[in-house]
């Protein structure tokens, strides 16, 4: 099944506050976009919303943003973990829940290991604004203002 429009729309604003947060404040980030990965070993492949890297390019990602717009039957967490993405950042209800693997599971944390720096309310709110342009702009000059 395809993905909505809305899905869509909020998942690439995401992505796009999150680069232009992780330009302005000189932090390499590198992104990867849906990319499908796999274990052909372990027999697990997913398509991510979106991911990234920090630091460096990588094999597998640091974090992946799942933004959840409606439920499906697929448990994306457990073929996740079967491909040992560090975290999961999901976007539901117009806000982030930040999850962590830790051994064989995941586990809510308070904010990112991965990338801290961050406020995630500000983006949430960001994110969820209709006029992507203005707001990217606006998110871009609250920025350059402050130093979150």
């Amino acid at each position: 099944m395809s993905p909505s429009r809305g899905h869509e729309v909020t998942k690439t604003q995401i992505a796009r506050l999150l680069e232009l947060f992780c330009l302005e404040r000189d932090i390499p980030l590198f992104g990867y976009g849906s990319t499908t990965f796999r274990k052909k070993n372990k027999k697990r492949g997913l398509e991510t919303d979106e991911c990234y890297a920090r630091g460096e390019d990588k094999p597998i990602p640091d974090f992946a943003l799942e933004v959840v717009a409606t439920r499906g039957s697929l448990d994306k967490l457990e073929v996740y973990r079967g491909l040992a993405i560090p975290e999961v950042w999901v976007f539901e209800a117009g806000a982030f829940s930040i999850l962590t693997l830790r051994g064989d599971h995941y586990e809510a944390i308070p904010a990112s290991e991965v990338l801290p720096e961050p406020d995630l309310l500000r983006l949430a709110y960001f994110a969820e604004q209709a006029d992507q342009h203005v707001e990217l702009r606006a998110f871009r000059d609250e920025l350059r203002r402050t130093a979150w």
